[in-house]
């Protein structure tokens, strides 16, 4: 039940399904936009916010889908039933271009992945494509609707006559024109022209019997006459014959052609009536896309759990101004089941309560509705409205009258199930008793459990919300210092009226303020004010709050990434600490080794002085071998690498490469275990790992991972070139590292860049991000048309490094923020 007769236009609705009616292509859908209603099953509005909200994301996935050939065959298809009917061409071509339109619909949505369109696939079972149908039209017209001269033997023959006579009298005219204008009958610019469907000479009127044939015409001066020449009239009748024939022949055709579609004439109505569905749907979710609609959470019982909610007109207003619209939050249950706001004139009270009243009722329409993803919307049977000027001449009633007509009405069909909206409540009559009436009146409300939302400047009605259970108090809220009104609705206290304020801001006399203050007392006055900017300050110490909690965590990361960074710069340094601790060992005990044989020799050789002297000699040999080895760094554990004569050629080519300071790079991919150049850093390093296209490199003392077209492979005389001279290679890197850890941010704000330059700044973080060991960022790219959207999750995809990611809880932007987290 929705009450009263006018409650769409009341309440904006009208505009919207105008709206609606705008972005149909087809007088199909706009028949179903007329035709929708309001609707109170809960499956039913699942099923129809399900079309829409599936069509919407057909238009986000940027999909082709058919978007002409959305023509209206119905009225053709039911004229035809009387047997010996016909469609004619343009019905024809119009049939055609429709029916291959609903063939790519149908196409469309039995190629889609399963499940993936349940509820528009819904739409499309029953429906076959007439396939053969379009076959038989394409035999019969051609691309510009014109009949093909093969539709028929006869009409073939018929037209190849016709050309060939038409060539005939072509020739003539033009031969009787030409000796016309030697001989001076017709003027010097004159030219063939076609009077009654023939083609005629224009003569000069004086000189019209010089010429023998049959007037048709003359000029609107007298002066110019019309003649058909005598030779070519017998062919011009031989043509109309000919025309008349080609006429008759085509409608044997068109009228055998509907003889075959006239039994098909009931499954083109559902085809059809699929069509204009699929229009429908298609804008609704062209409307939802342009007033940021979506499909909130529909419970079967009455209930508000709107978050951010926007009035679309409103926003669509303020969109074209460069302005945004303030959201709401509304939450009514089972417990709070009626709202009275408060507050000063054009604070939003009544912005608010159409904001109610309009999505509520789009809702139940199978409109999605704009606000945040997260919210809950419950149903309601009724809906009731009291707003606006009433009052009717033709029943004398009067705008109060018409006010207690709306709420008698209220009370007495109002229950559980039902919603009304009540502006200005109270007001039309002597305040005292207009606010007792009021005040009973929504007690009365109250007890029936019926849910609602009023606006009210009276006192005893805000008193009662807040003394009575079921009814919650809400403010307007408004900066008492700049004296402007916030648009921001707070549950929980009512607000202030500001009488006084406003007034003063308008210049009223201070003494007669002063003298109303006096009047209503001034503790009163000064409440009010007191309790609104406590309200205000409080509002802007939760929005510091969410600043510094942001701000909070961020260090909080910031520190515990840089504990993990320096925990695992100690650990490489054990690690590394050990390991030449170990070759410094085994070094030691090949010495001792080499100590030991020679004693042991020298021992029994018994001194001998030529014997001694060989072993001395090959100590010193063996020596030198550990020392290189000791030079090195390391041990070289290849077998067969100690012989005299190797190592003088390795040494021999060394000191020779080192001595013209050769620059020797290595082609190929680095592998594990390859020494490389970092070309950010200028310093090299050992490739560890890699893993996809990214290489773990260990410079010095410190572990990164850098992609691998970063990296340069190097011989050894290249790699001393490059960090010769430094006692710490790391270094650079150290310092890079740690400029780049304090200079970077767990977000990215892309908003309003190109899609080329989003993408160059988003590379470049993502890289630091995965330098840095940084497990999730968020990319702020906001929601719009959702293009800049894409093209970053596009990007994404082809990261390795990216383990997943997806869009932000809906209290932290949802949509707008992609999240990311990347792999350890």
């Amino acid at each position: 039940m929705i009450y009263p007769a006018n409650f769409e236009q009341k309440i904006g609705f009208d505009r919207i399904r105008d709206m609606l009616e705008q972005q149909c292509l087809s007088t199909l859908g706009r028949d179903h936009v007329r035709r929708m209603n309001f609707v109170a099953g809960h499956a039913a509005i699942q099923e129809l916010l399900g079309r829409a909200d599936e069509f919407r994301g057909i238009l986000l996935s940027g999909k082709p889908f058919p978007n002409s050939g959305y023509f209206d065959l119905t009225p053709e298809l039911k004229r035809i039933r009387l047997q010996g009917t016909y469609l004619d061409p343009e019905a024809l071509f119009d049939l055609r271009s429709s029916l291959h339109t609903i063939n790519d619909c149908l196409d469309f949505f039995r190629n889609a992945e399963e499940g993936q369109y349940p509820e528009l696939t819904k739409l499309a079972d029953g429906h076959e494509p007439h396939n053969e149908l379009v076959g038989a039209i394409d035999r019969i017209i051609d691309d510009r609707g014109m009949i093909r001269d093969s539709a028929s033997p006869g009409l073939k023959k018929i037209r190849a006559e016709l050309r060939s006579k038409q060539q005939s009298i072509d020739g003539r005219i033009r031969k009787s024109m030409e000796e016309a204008r030697k001989s001076g009958l017709v003027p010097e610019d004159a030219e063939v022209t076609i009077r009654s469907g023939r083609m005629v000479i224009p003569v000069l009127a004086s000189a019209k019997r010089q010429l023998k044939g049959f007037i048709h015409d003359e000029s609107a001066t007298g002066q110019t006459v019309y003649i058909e020449p005598t030779e070519v009239f017998d062919l011009n009748n031989e043509i109309r014959e000919l025309e008349n024939a080609e006429r008759r022949e085509i409608i044997r055709i068109l009228t055998d052609f509907t003889d075959v579609l006239r039994p098909e004439t009931e499954s083109l109505l559902g085809s059809y009536e699929f069509l204009g569905y699929i229009d429908f749907n298609r804008a609704k979710a062209r409307l939802a896309l342009s007033i940021h609609a979506i499909r909130p959470t529909v419970k079967p019982v009455p209930l508000f759990g709107w978050h951010k909610a926007r009035h679309p007109l409103l926003f669509l207003s303020l969109k074209e101004h460069g302005r945004e619209v303030v959201p709401m939050d509304l939450e009514l249950n089972g417990r709070n089941r009626i709202m009275v706001i408060s507050g000063p004139n054009a604070g939003g009270k009544s912005v608010c309560l159409k904001t109610a009243g309009l999505l509520q009722y789009m809702l139940q329409c199978g409109l999605l509705v704009p606000m945040e993803e997260d919210s809950e919307a419950g149903l309601f049977r009724h809906m009731f409205l009291d707003i606006g000027d009433e009052q009717s001449l033709e029943n004398d009633l009067s705008t109060y009258s018409s006010h207690l007509t709306s709420i008698r009405y209220f009370i007495e069909h109002g229950d559980r199930g039902s919603l009304f909206l009540i502006d200005e409540f109270g007001t039309g009559t002597e305040p005292q008793l207009g606010g007792a009436i009021a005040e009973a009146s929504l007690h009365a409300l109250n007890r029936r459990k019926a849910f609602g939302v009023v606006t009210t400047h009276y006192a005893n009605i805000k008193a009662l919300a807040a003394n009575e259970a079921g009814i919650i108090n809400a403010a307007m809220l408004f900066d008492t210092k700049e004296m402007k009104p916030l648009y921001i609705l707070k549950a929980g206290r009512p607000g202030s009226s500001f009488a006084f304020e406003i007034a003063r801001q308008r210049g009223f006399p201070e003494e007669v303020l002063e003298h109303a203050a006096s009047i209503t007392g001034y503790s009163q006055v000064d409440f009010e004010r007191q309790l609104q900017e406590l309200e205000t300050e409080k509002l802007q110490l939760e929005r510091e709050r969410e600043k510094y909690g942001v701000a909070d965590n961020f260090l909080s990361e910031m520190i515990d990434k840089y504990e993990k960074l320096i925990d695992d710069v100690n650990g490489r340094k054990n690690a590394i600490i050990e390991e030449a601790r170990r070759e410094a060992n085994e070094i030691l005990s090949g010495a001792n080794r080499l100590i030991e044989r020679t004693i042991k020799g020298i021992r029994e050789a018994e001194a001998e002085k030529e014997r001694t002297k060989e072993l001395r000699s090959r100590m010193k040999e063996e020596a030198k071998e550990i020392t290189g080895k000791m030079e090195d760094g390391r041990w070289n554990k290849e077998k067969g690498i100690g012989k005299k004569e190797k190592v003088r050629k390795t040494k021999a080519v060394k000191a020779e490469r080192e001595k013209k300071n050769e620059t020797v790079y290595l082609e190929g991919i680095p592998g594990v275990g390859d020494r490389v150049e970092i070309s950010d850093y200028g310093t090299t390093g050992e490739v560890v790992q890699v893993k996809g296209k990214t290489a773990t490199v260990l410079s010095g003392s410190v572990s990164i991972r850098i992609p691998l077209s970063g990296l340069r492979r190097i011989s050894k005389t290249k790699e001393t070139a490059v960090a010769g001279g430094r006692a710490r290679p790391g270094s650079s890197i150290m310092s890079d590292l740690n400029r780049r850890a304090a200079n970077f941010r767990l977000s990215i704000d892309l908003r309003g860049k190109r899609a080329a330059e989003a993408l160059e700044e988003l590379q470049a973080y993502i890289d630091d991000a995965i330098l840095l060991g940084i497990r999730e960022v968020s990319i702020l790219h906001g929601k719009g048309d959702g293009i800049l959207r894409q093209v970053i999750r596009e990007y994404l995809q082809g990261v390795e490094e990216v383990e997943h990611f997806g869009d932000e809880h809906v209290d932290r932007g949802g949509q707008g923020i992609t999240v990311v987290k990347l792999r350890p």
